[in-house]
């Protein structure tokens, strides 16, 4: 497994790895005809503008194929003064995950914010998404429960934070 920082060649593929994470991931969470919409050419012009801005991190198997992705930055909202760092996403393929490659992808997202001066962080995560207990796994508390709506249908989805990035839960194990 190879973690390293992505380049504007791989929006392509870190698009691929988005949606058909998100079909997997949502599959009985969210509506099925905003998952049936996804497509790779949308979210590679994503991928192509956030990699212009952000930056991204891939987790490539032994054959060079992109698996996963993470992505993080200043805390977006303003909302939440004791967190100042954000955790973006994290996508892995469903059969690689499971496997420890989100720690992986998540160490140089929490070394970027880091070197930014930044030593909190909070991840949004929507309330039905197991992905939820890995972030409680690496000690993340509920801070919040916020209400949204993706397409027109309404979500709980949790706030967690790390008051200290020394105090995530990144030992394998």
């Amino acid at each position: 497994m190879k973690i390293r920082k992505a380049s504007q060649r791989d929006a392509v593929k870190i698009a691929k790895v988005h949606v058909d994470s998100w079909k997997s991931t949502y599959k009985d969470i969210l509506p099925d005809k905003l998952l049936n919409s996804l497509t790779y050419e949308q979210r590679t012009k994503l991928w192509e503008n956030n990699l212009k801005e952000q930056q991204v991190y891939i987790a490539e198997n032994s054959g060079d194929e992109i698996i996963g992705f993470s992505v993080g930055g200043k805390e977006r909202t303003e909302k939440y003064d004791d967190y100042n760092g954000e955790l973006f996403a994290i996508y892995i393929l469903e059969v690689y995950q499971g496997k420890g490659i989100g720690k992986l992808l998540l160490r140089p997202v929490i070394d970027e914010l880091k070197q930014m001066g930044i030593n909190s962080m909070i991840v949004l995560v929507l309330e039905d998404n197991p992905a939820k207990y890995f972030y409680e796994s690496l000690g993340a508390k509920k801070i919040d429960t916020l209400k949204i709506k993706i397409a027109g249908v309404e979500f709980k989805e949790l706030v967690y934070g790390w008051e200290n990035l020394e105090d995530v839960n990144l030992i394998e194990g």
